[in-house]
């Protein structure tokens, strides 16, 4: 179903040392590069359609102690700004977080060579969330067709293809994750798993707490476990981005919290679709310890 009001999509990306980007953010590239870190920032990484509102939401209810007020008295994406972003008077992530009181959460879905320099200097703490590369395929397909900026997927199958080419913003699923999971042993970065949250939210969560060096007394563990499951923030309008004009997203084609499942893949892929990505899976990941599971 092709829409001929979209660009073609290969006219519709640059690319940042290789990696497809959108135009806009590569323009603004030289401001995220140059970015200043400071010691207290928080780091929130992940590919793109891998839980990262769910994180972000689960630290800002941890920073605030469980304030409800404070967590829906603005957008996810004011309260943790979206680092590299930039579009035309909308959105700029740096200018956000420039004027932000400390300490900040810093949203981004850089592979790691990309990040800036300054996180690393100023040994930021740093939080990766993983999640199985089928159901993110799905996921990024289904926000492709809602976000209207976007350039027209085509099929699930073409979207597949090019996700498996590496030819969707962020480049290769396979690179990101496995440059992340290189740096899983170093002490400021805590790599989680999308599916461990799914299976036990609780532990995660602790984990978090932990790596933050806080405290938090079963009340409140059980107030952030509430406050982010997929049903409250799915309806909750500071998480669900229906804020943001239909002209941007469109949650009529789909909704930007959709269905925040493990193992929904099942539910889109072919048996041959199937073979022909765990084949060339297998290939990508070939000597890598990384092994998201794709159901729990």
């Amino acid at each position: 179903m092709m829409n001929s009001s979209k660009p073609a999509y290969a006219d519709y990306f640059g690319r940042l040392r290789g990696m497809p980007l959108y135009k806009e953010f590569i323009q603004n590239w030289h401001n995220v590069e140059t970015f200043e870190a400071r010691p207290d920032d928080l780091v929130i990484v992940t590919y793109p359609k891998s839980g990262t509102t769910w994180i972000s939401e689960i630290v800002c209810m941890i920073y605030t102690e469980g304030d409800l007020e404070k967590c829906k008295k603005d957008a996810i994406f004011n309260r943790v700004p979206y680092l590299e972003s930039k579009t035309e008077n909308v959105i700029n992530g740096v200018q956000q977080l420039k004027q932000m009181a400390s300490p900040r959460i810093v949203k981004s879905h850089l592979p790691l060579e990309l990040l800036p320099a300054s996180f690393w200097e100023k040994n930021c703490k740093i939080i990766y969330v993983c999640r199985n590369a089928k159901d993110v395929v799905v996921s990024y397909y289904f926000f492709f067709l809602m976000v209207t900026v976007n350039p027209d997927p085509g099929s699930f199958q073409d979207f597949v293809e090019k996700f498996m080419d590496g030819e969707v913003p962020y480049g290769s699923w396979y690179k990101h994750t496995k440059s992340w999971w290189e740096k899983r042993k170093n002490p400021q970065v805590l790599f989680l798993f999308y599916e461990d949250m799914q299976e036990n939210i609780r532990r995660e969560v602790l984990k978090v707490v932990k790596f933050l060096g806080r405290k938090i007394s079963e009340e409140l563990l059980a107030k952030i476990i509430r406050h982010t499951s997929f049903q409250e923030m799915k309806n909750n309008p500071s998480t669900n981005y229906t804020t943001l004009p239909e002209e941007v997203m469109n949650h009529k084609v789909s909704p930007f919290m959709r269905k925040g499942v493990a193992g929904d893949w099942k539910n889109h892929f072919t048996v041959a679709l199937n073979e022909k990505f765990d084949m060339h899976y297998k290939q990508q990941m070939k000597g890598s310890t990384l092994k998201p599971r794709t159901e729990i």
